[in-house]
């Protein structure tokens, strides 16, 4: 009886380990964003939108007050980014921002003023 017991709680383990590898790795597609999810994303977390021809001009005149925040993985950001732009490799889920939260503050820094632009 002991041993069946322990094999119950072998397999059990063994079982919850496969379960978290496999869920933790398995591939996310997100659905595609279309112009309103993108709109109501800005508007839920009191973001603003800008055209890429605002970006520039601000990208020309105050470069210095201007966060640029590649997100996209570190291979794409080395194949070229804009000049002066941070790499934080993020995946387009709520799962992603929530779990790098912290080191996203970190990239941020304490000038709550600048204007942080994420592409």
């Amino acid at each position: 009886m002991n041993n069946l017991r322990k094999t119950i709680l072998a397999l059990i383990a063994v079982s919850l380990t496969f379960g978290y590898i496999w869920y933790d790795n398995r591939s996310v597609i997100p659905k595609k964003a279309h112009w309103d999810d993108v709109r109501a994303e800005a508007a839920k977390g009191d973001y603003r939108l800008i055209t890429t021809d605002e970006l520039w001009q601000q990208y020309n005149s105050q470069r210095e007050s201007l966060l640029v925040v590649d997100t996209r993985q570190e291979w794409e950001y080395r194949s070229g980014h804009i000049q002066g732009a941070v790499n934080f490799p993020m995946e387009p889920t709520w799962l992603s921002r929530w779990r790098k939260k912290g080191a996203l503050e970190t990239v941020l820094g304490p000038a709550k003023n600048r204007l942080a632009v994420f592409y």
